[in-house]
């Protein structure tokens, strides 16, 4: 279930931002301060805004001022708008749902000022809204699937919701008669925007549960236990890996200290005893962090990640960029941050984006809308030279 489109409308530097048409696999470059982060963090405000509510996740963005400092300069008193277009499975046909949402600000408080989600019933005719709700009341379609019923008979509930700042899909979302709602919910639920911090990944950890890594990575013991344990063939081959990219690395192991907390041990094929992870470097810690979550059993429907060339040897970046690659074929749609031309040599030029910014204002370009480009790709020019020669730029294509 693959975002098609994104539109973004006064969210930080992000004035009015389009991305059409967007693959698997998607790459963006830009200088510092070009837009890059602020990109993904819409991601991540969506996540908050249905783990919460749309002024927790405004504050989380903005500080205490909240939607003053998430509305684009010099547009304060606008809204935010977000709108998400993904292909869905629905009665037996893939159809293109569109999700809208509208944030404002009545009597200083930030409300939800509309919120829809609709798609084609058929092949003919406009998109049919199977939720609509306003201001924290509204509608929502619970027999979406009876495709042979006219319009007319589609049975609508009305709802109101605990508060104008919460989300509709939130609630609708856990009901299974509302298919395109639980859907998407479980979309924004599922899908990753890494935090990584080497600091929060080291040490022994209580045994945190659960399967998948967290945006921080503080349940790096614990999700590498869980393979270890329940997917022995994947944690062997992570192991592999880590021996032949990161020198001395012969062993890997998840030792359960007296106390019952998590430890991760490196064995340096040079020394008999292995190191706990406080004594190894952050690189040898990110990349496994790296391969544990590229090696995921069940792939996030997003993934988000930004430079992982830090702290990483500009040696490894072809072989982690295909593995991003990798990752997006076996069903998971990736979105990637860098600076590295080692990085962007591995990336197919229509997967590359890149971001400028004038005046305070981001835009997103794909290197595939420019001839040049193209040309310059097919005589041999590879995107990362591309990048590196300051030919991603729009004022230098233009010249």
């Amino acid at each position: 279930m693959n975002i098609e489109t994104i539109r973004i409308k006064n969210f930080k530097a992000l004035r009015d931002v389009e991305l059409c048409e967007l693959p698997a696999y998607c790459v963006f470059v830009g200088r510092n301060g070009t837009g890059k982060t602020t990109l993904f963090r819409v991601f991540a405000f969506l996540k908050n805004c249905l783990a919460q509510n749309i002024r927790s996740a405004l504050h989380q963005e903005g500080g205490r001022n909240g939607i003053r400092e998430v509305i684009s300069r010099g547009h304060e008193g606008e809204d935010l708008e977000i709108e998400i277009q993904f292909r869905l499975e629905i009665a037996g046909r893939e159809r293109l749902v569109t999700y809208r949402l509208e944030i404002g600000e009545i009597a200083k408080r930030p409300v939800v000022k509309r919120e829809i989600l609709r798609y084609k019933r058929g092949v003919h005719g406009s998109p049919f809204h199977f939720i609509d709700f306003s201001m924290g009341k509204g509608t929502a379609v619970n027999n979406e699937e009876d495709f042979d019923k006219p319009d007319t008979e589609l049975k609508r509930e009305e709802q109101t919701l605990e508060s104008p700042d919460t989300l509709a899909i939130k609630g609708l979302g856990q009901f299974e008669r509302f298919k395109a709602a639980t859907a998407f919910r479980q979309l924004i639920e599922n899908w990753h925007v890494s935090d990584f911090h080497i600091n929060s990944a080291r040490g022994d950890k209580e045994d945190a549960g659960g399967d998948q890594l967290s945006a921080s990575g503080d349940n790096l013991p614990s999700v590498a236990r869980h393979l270890l344990e329940e997917h022995p063939e994947v944690f062997e081959r992570i192991k592999r890996k880590m021996a032949d990219r990161v020198p001395g690395v012969s062993h890997i192991d998840v030792i359960v200290t007296e106390d019952g907390r998590l430890l991760i041990k490196y064995k340096d094929g040079a020394f008999v005893d292995p190191f706990i992870d406080k004594n190894v470097s952050d690189g040898t810690i990110k990349m496994f962090a790296y391969l544990i979550l590229l090696e995921d059993p069940k792939p996030h429907p997003i993934l988000c990640v930004e430079e992982p060339e830090n702290q990483l040897h500009p040696d490894l970046m072809t072989v982690l960029a295909e593995e991003f690659l990798q990752y997006a074929e076996r069903g998971g749609q990736v979105f990637v941050s860098t600076h590295s031309p080692d990085f962007l040599n591995a990336v197919p030029l229509e997967n590359i984006y890149w971001l400028e910014k004038e005046e305070g204002i981001s835009q997103v370009y794909r290197a595939t809308d420019f001839a040049q480009l193209i040309d310059l790709n097919r005589e041999g020019d590879s995107p990362g030279v591309l990048w590196k020669q300051g030919l991603l730029d729009l004022n230098t294509l233009g010249e």
